[in-house]
């Protein structure tokens, strides 16, 4: 798309910066449908072909915790859909995870390599790794 419109795309923190709610998911075919994946990326701009080891545009960077909200609360509000999930509250849908390392304190470099443990859908568990 040349290098005038490159660092027009994927411009999360600027959006934050200027309160532009963003919402993030996994259902686009071009990219790794792991969501932690989508983490890692938001986090660090590592690109997997590894041509850019601090960041395919840096400055775009945004926190673990604002690319949890993009993928939970912000999603669910970008479907009309934050009054019963996107968050963990009484009376919502219980549809959550347990991953294998605590991602809001790792290095984010690591988050690529952070498994599922459980899945939790509906409040039942639907998943859960078998040691």
């Amino acid at each position: 798309i040349g290098e005038e419109r490159e660092i027009l795309t994927h411009m999360y923190k600027s959006y934050l910066d200027n309160n532009v709610v963003i919402a993030f998911g996994t259902d686009w075919p071009v990219a790794p449908l792991n969501p932690l994946y989508g983490l890692y990326a938001a986090v660090t701009r590592r690109t997997v072909d590894g041509k850019n080891p601090d960041g395919w545009i840096p400055e775009q960077k945004i926190t673990i915790e604002e690319a949890i909200k993009a993928y939970t609360l912000d999603a669910a509000y970008a479907s009309f859909e934050e009054n019963i999930k996107g968050s963990i509250e009484v009376g919502k849908l219980a549809d959550m995870v347990v991953l294998s390392e605590d991602i809001l304190t790792i290095d984010p470099i690591k988050i690529w390599d952070v498994k599922v443990e459980m899945t939790i859908f509906d409040g039942e568990i639907v998943y859960e790794k078998v040691e």
